[in-house]
C-alpha cells in the first residue's frame, strides 16, 4: 500500500503561485497513475489533474487548465502541482491520489482510489 503526504499549500493572493509536492512511500511512485484533486468548502471533492505514470499523459480540468501543470519525478518519489493565476475560486484542501488504473483516476465520479494523501490547503485570497 502506498503512503502519500502532500505539502506545499499555503495563503496566497489572487494571481500568485504555488507549487504542491506529493511524497509516495511504501511503494514505488511509478508503480501508480498520479491524480490531484480538491475539496472547496461546501462543496464535493472534485478531479483537478492527472498524470500517467510514466509521465507521458496528463490530463486536467476544464477549470485549471493553462493555469495548473501536474508533473512528476518518479526518480525522487514526488509528484508536484504548479498552480498559476490562482483564483478564490481554488480556495480548497489539495489532495493526491495513486492508483495503478488510469481510468480509475480520471473517472467521473470520483473512485475509491488505491491511496490518498491526508490533504494541504490551498487559500486564494482576492
Amino acid at each position: 500500500q502506498v503512503q502519500l503526504v502532500e505539502s506545499g499549500g499555503g495563503l496566497v493572493q489572487t494571481g500568485d503561485s504555488l507549487r504542491l509536492s506529493c511524497v509516495a512511500s511504501g511503494r514505488a511512485l511509478m508503480d501508480y497513475n498520479m491524480g490531484w484533486f480538491r475539496q472547496a468548502p461546501g462543496k464535493e471533492r472534485e478531479f483537478v489533474a492527472a498524470i500517467a505514470w510514466s509521465g507521458h499523459g496528463t490530463q486536467y480540468a476544464d477549470s485549471v487548465q493553462g493555469r495548473f501543470t501536474i508533473f512528476r519525478n518518479n526518480a525522487e518519489n514526488t509528484v508536484y502541482l504548479q498552480m498559476n493565476s490562482l483564483q478564490p475560486d481554488d480556495t480548497a484542501v489539495y489532495y493526491c491520489a495513486a492508483d495503478s488504473n488510469w481510468g480509475r483516476i480520471v473517472a467521473n465520479p470520483i473512485r475509491n482510489l488505491e491511496g490518498w494523501g491526508q490533504g494541504t490547503l490551498v487559500t486564494v485570497t482576492s
